[in-house]
């Protein structure tokens, strides 16, 4: 991939894997540091990473590995040091997103993950199995646990939109 290519790539998947990205993680700015770390990631492994169709998947992959791993260090600083972060919701957002951002938020992350995946990133459920490493029948389960979850949070035209699995 030349540098004329990545650029076209970067420019439109960057803000739809930020914006899948912001709903797993419930923060539009780590969203994007994540996002953009991965992207710098990829650059630096493009010769071995030629598959297309994959490319998304990867960058999603190891943004969302990246944020965890930043997730768990912050976790343990503010576990040494007794600091409780205030939870908030991005000024940005609109009140239908940030009441799904919230609702979200209240799921197992992944749940979260395999919720947005499949209806923001709109994925399969072997898309979903084969970029986490799971079996189709465990993608199934967490939308149907999630949307379950999710039902009592969302009104109802909301959760009509979260129907049934692909």
């Amino acid at each position: 991939m030349n540098p004329a290519e990545f650029d076209r790539w970067y420019a439109t998947a960057y803000p739809r894997l930020v914006g899948q990205l912001t709903l797993i993680l419930g923060d539009r700015a780590e969203a994007q540091d994540a996002v953009q770390e991965a992207f710098v990631r990829f650059w630096d492994r493009r010769a071995a990473l030629t598959d297309v169709a994959s490319r998304d998947a990867w960058i999603r992959t190891t943004a969302h590995r990246y944020a965890v791993s930043r997730w768990r260090r912050l976790a343990r600083g503010r576990e040494l040091t007794r600091l409780v972060p205030e939870q908030r919701v991005p000024a940005e957002l609109s009140l239908d997103r940030a009441t799904l951002v919230a609702a979200l938020r209240k799921l197992p992350e992944q749940q979260r993950h395999t919720v947005v995946l499949h209806y923001i990133a709109d994925r399969t459920i072997a898309q979903i199995a084969a970029e986490l490493g799971v079996a189709e029948g465990t993608v199934k389960a967490r939308l149907h646990h999630a949307r379950a979850a999710l039902a009592p949070l969302l009104d109802d035209t909301r959760t009509r939109t979260l129907g049934g699995a692909r």
